[in-house]
């Protein structure tokens, strides 16, 4: 087989088309819980913490400086930062892990549901005990 007729066969099947679909929407829900955690919860934290704003904190290491006419940056360990995405990963893991919850429960619901009982196969003796006692009422009569 070529190879790219077997690259085709590979890029066409349904797990790769899937793939692809759930990266493009986890991308979007990135952006989405990033705008949430950095609009809304973050301003909160920060408000309740006094109005600390995370992105700001930093600890300057060296001052910045001028040397022959040219401005030369601060050295900064953005520590704020670290702790911002911090908590975006962390309440992109509780989305996430709330989200799969919720599928495992549905899937635990559909395998919990009684299937209808299949019909109880008469065994060889019941079977031959049913003949005898339709026999015995017939000779009966």
């Amino acid at each position: 087989m070529g190879f790219i007729k077997e690259f085709k066969e590979f890029a066409i099947k349904g797990n790769v088309l899937d793939l692809a679909v759930a990266v493009i929407i986890g991308g979007a829900f990135g952006k989405i819980i990033a705008s949430f955690v950095a609009d809304i919860v973050m301003p909160l934290i920060g408000l309740l913490l006094g109005g600390v704003n995370f992105a700001d904190l930093k600890w300057v290491i060296k001052p910045a400086e001028v040397v022959d006419g040219v401005e030369k940056a601060a050295a900064t360990l953005n520590y704020g930062n670290f702790i911002q995405v911090t908590f975006d990963f962390l309440i992109i893991a509780l989305a996430i892990f709330m989200v799969i919850k919720a599928i495992n429960a549905t899937k635990k619901k559909e395998e919990a549901a009684p299937e209808a009982p299949a019909p109880e196969v008469p065994t060889k003796e019941e079977l031959l005990l049913t003949e005898i006692r339709d026999l015995l009422k017939k000779n009966s009569k």
